[in-house]
């Protein structure tokens, strides 16, 4: 019993020095210099992948409102609305969020905090937290300048009137045709401004989300890691694109704002990645610096993700009175919200 007790024993010491020397071995890899030649043909070569799959995915949605069918008064941009919704919510669930934990609960960091806390959940919350403030905030601020404007509007015409000494009459049937008109435009105006401040948050998220994934793959000296990367996010970039185009279509910037956020959304993927290989030489991996950062910025924009699907785009469409009054626009919605969550977790197997 007592030969039985010191084997035990001396297993258990043997795994826990095994796992010491297996997790500074872990944080102690070194780059093979000798395959960064290679690596670097598939760095550039996911840049241009990359960079063509952003700006065609979020194109499509912005060239598809020239199309009558696919406006976004019409039942089908419903239906691509919602698969693009599914493509960001699994984005954030099975893409980042898991990302997040890896590198915050790394046997490379210091276990205090780093395991002593759930970081990754609490950044995560908080983040969704400050969209949701962000997200109220700026539509409360929008709504109250464009009830400014139009106060101003509505008593310059009344000044007008006065002066043209038709005061009786013209004033009666001004003030009632503006009793019926202003409750209809104010609602268009104000959902109009909630749509701007909704894709200006989801591009914030995604693009947090791209500049680091770019910087991690610019960074890696593995032209095995590179390889299965470039597809898969050549796919993740131009599914993210088509969700970020169609909430800029109904946004309905100008042509040079919408052009200048597009732009913005194909570039950080390429961008994060040449900032990546110009650091190469001196990112490690495995630092803790590189692990907080990246973990701690995985995890905010997770939670962007993950609000901003469920709450902006999912919630505002599901629950409205159009989708909730027709069952053929429900199933197709769901079915595409399925597509969409669907295509991005498949994926997940490669990136």
């Amino acid at each position: 019993m007592r030969y039985l007790y010191k084997l035990v024993v001396s297993v258990i010491i043997f795994l826990i020095q095994s796992a010491i020397v297996l997790a500074e071995g872990i944080c102690d890899i070194k780059v093979d210099k000798t395959k960064n030649g290679e690596a670097l043909k598939y760095k550039l070569a996911a840049i241009a992948s990359i960079l063509i799959a952003g700006a065609i995915g979020v194109s499509l949605p912005l060239l598809a409102r020239k199309i009558e069918a696919l406006k976004p008064e019409n039942n089908i941009f419903f239906m691509i609305k919602a698969f693009a919704a599914g493509v960001i919510l699994a984005t954030g669930f099975l893409h980042i969020l898991p990302d997040g934990f890896q590198t915050l609960t790394s046997p490379c960091l210091d276990p205090n905090p780093w395991g002593k806390f759930p970081f990754t959940g609490f950044i995560a919350m908080m983040a969704a937290i400050g969209a949701l403030m962000v997200d109220t905030i700026a539509t409360t601020f929008y709504e109250k300048m464009h009830f400014k404007q139009k106060q101003v509007n509505v008593d310059e015409e009344a000044g007008d009137e006065h002066v043209g000494h038709v005061h009786v009459h013209t004033h009666a049937s001004h003030g009632h045709a503006h009793g019926a008109a202003i409750p209809s435009d104010n609602i268009e105006s104000a959902e109009l401004m909630r749509q701007r401040v909704i894709s200006q948050v989801l591009e914030m998220g995604i693009v947090v989300h791209s500049v680091i994934i770019g910087i991690s793959l610019g960074a890696s000296g593995s032209p095995d890691t590179i390889k299965p990367l470039l597809a898969a996010l050549s796919f993740h970039q131009f599914f993210e694109g088509m969700g970020l185009g169609g909430c800029l279509s109904q946004a309905k910037f100008k042509s040079l704002s919408t052009s200048i956020m597009a732009i913005f959304f194909s570039l950080t993927t390429p961008v994060g990645i040449g900032i990546g290989i110009g650091i190469s030489r001196v990112y490690k991996e495995n630092g803790s610096t590189a692990l907080i950062v990246e973990g701690v910025f995985n995890s905010a924009s997770a939670g962007i993700l993950i609000y901003m699907a469920l709450v902006d785009l999912l919630a505002a469409d599901f629950m409205s009175p159009r989708m909730q009054s027709n069952i053929r626009l429900q199933l197709g919605a769901h079915t595409s919200l399925l597509l969409g969550a669907g295509c991005m977790s498949f994926m997940a197997r490669w990136a």
